[in-house]
């Protein structure tokens, strides 16, 4: 099931898998349109000259019309997504190229657009004058005539829809909304629901008393994936203990140790190929299983928005704010403990992200590039009083308030002016009295 997952994602993320259905469905379509027409008799058609009466040489005409102009409306759609991928990556961020790709609508259409023009080839090719041995199959000829207004709409409605995608709130609020998606898909569960608390520390080392065998990579990559219930399947079927020594998002180097399995004598071949089989590696990440990696896409159009060259701040304002409602939907959920038990045996000590690291890659770069910028101290300072109001964890409330302290410490350095000084010292103080005050939430 995990590799079938995995196989569909890459699948929707190709560029031309979705259009590509689409083709094979005009086909199909044209192909049943032609058949009923040399079913349906001529005088029930007769009986619409005007939608059905076209002859040999007007119905090749008007294909072939739709057909060319199909393609030139492909030309000009492709060069709008070109035009769109080199402006977003100078602008914003290569990093959210790979999300115009994989987008639904821009696939969709150029899947309506090719599938008109390869129906209207289809049909083209069985319409015969009468020296052929008349056949005009007047039923799909006049569908294509449908399907080409609907081109037209269809032209109109991504051309708006580039206009809209563009917009730096659109593009954030979409990396934010596909992260918190993953958020809710990785850690569903409340604190407080009977779930593993995940205060426990992220082991950096496998347990000393074990006698530990590593298994090696085999390509060189970013982890995108890891089938957890495979991890635990092999653990148990081998009597072991597999330890990670990558998590997901990391990148790996072939031949280096991507796992340690808890054993007397190496593994065999057969044991490796399963572990390795566990792991997804490919040339970039994805969000679907690291959420970390949607939250490194918004900071990098908020450091591109705070760069010298580019200075806006609006932007950057926007970029905290959804990094806010991110965390702010993490903050009270239960973040999965490293350690996988089955029937009380350890089987796998995972290597995953914490509230902590999730919070560092939020702020502590947008912090360090954030100096003399007033605007951008006060919304983190917001961000962590709205954050800390969602979590009772001391150990959640400790790190933002680390995370106040080091943006005072930062203000203190170097904002200039002492009325915007006070009015940091003043927000420091009711962010530091709210993290330090008991939460108002509902239990249970």
């Amino acid at each position: 099931m995990n590799r079938f997952k995995q196989l569909w994602s890459k699948l929707r993320s190709r560029f031309w898998f979705t259009p590509s259905l689409i083709v094979m469905a005009s086909i199909g379509l044209a192909v049943a349109l032609i058949e009923a027409d040399s079913v349906v008799s001529d005088p029930w058609l007769a009986q619409w000259p005007r939608l059905f009466g076209a002859g040999a040489e007007g119905a090749r005409g008007m294909m072939s019309t739709i057909a060319s102009s199909m393609m030139t409306v492909v030309g000009v759609t492709f060069s709008m997504v070109l035009m769109v991928l080199a402006m977003a990556s100078s602008q914003y961020t290569s990093r959210i190229l790979r999300n115009f790709i994989r987008s639904r609508v821009t696939q969709v259409v150029l899947g309506i657009f090719t599938g008109i023009f390869t129906y209207c080839l289809i049909v083209l090719r069985t319409i015969r004058s009468g020296d052929e041995g008349a056949f005009v199959p007047n039923l799909a000829v006049s569908f294509g005539f449908v399907l080409a207004l609907g081109g037209v709409g269809a032209l109109i409605f991504f051309v708006h829809h580039i206009a809209a995608s563009i917009q730096a709130s659109s593009i954030i609020a979409s990396a934010a909304e596909e992260t918190i998606k993953a958020v809710d898909r990785l850690f569903p569960v409340k604190l407080g629901q009977g779930s593993p608390h995940d205060d426990d520390e992220q082991p950096l080392h496998p347990p000393d008393e074990r006698n530990w065998r590593s298994v090696m990579a085999g390509e060189s990559g970013y982890i995108q994936s890891v089938d957890s219930e495979g991890l635990v399947r092999l653990a148990r079927e081998t009597n072991t203990i597999v330890w990670m020594d990558h998590g997901i998002g990391e990148f790996v180097v072939q031949d280096t140790p991507l796992a340690s399995l808890a054993m007397e004598e190496p593994p065999d071949q057969e044991t490796i190929d399963a572990l390795q089989a566990t792991f997804s590696i490919s040339r970039h990440r994805t969000v679907d299983q690291d959420a970390a990696y949607g939250i490194r896409q918004i900071v990098d159009i908020a450091l591109k928005a705070l760069s010298p060259g580019i200075n806006d701040i609006t932007t950057a304002v926007m970029c905290v704010d959804y990094l806010t409602a991110i965390l702010a939907r993490i903050a009270p959920r239960s973040i999965v403990s490293s350690r996988r038990y089955e029937e009380g045996e350890l089987r796998v000590i995972a290597k995953g992200p914490s509230f902590e690291s999730l919070l560092a890659d939020s702020f502590d770069q947008i912090r360090s590039n954030a100096k003399d910028n007033v605007v951008i101290m006060a919304r983190m300072l917001a961000a962590f009083q709205t954050v800390a109001s969602l979590t009772d964890s001391p150990r959640r409330r400790r790190a933002l308030g680390e995370q106040v302290q080091w943006i005072a410490e930062l203000a203190k350095c170097s904002v200039e002016s002492a009325h915007d000084c006070e009015g940091i010292d003043s927000q420091v103080a009711r962010v530091r009295e709210a993290i330090e005050a008991e939460p108002a939430l509902c239990k249970g």
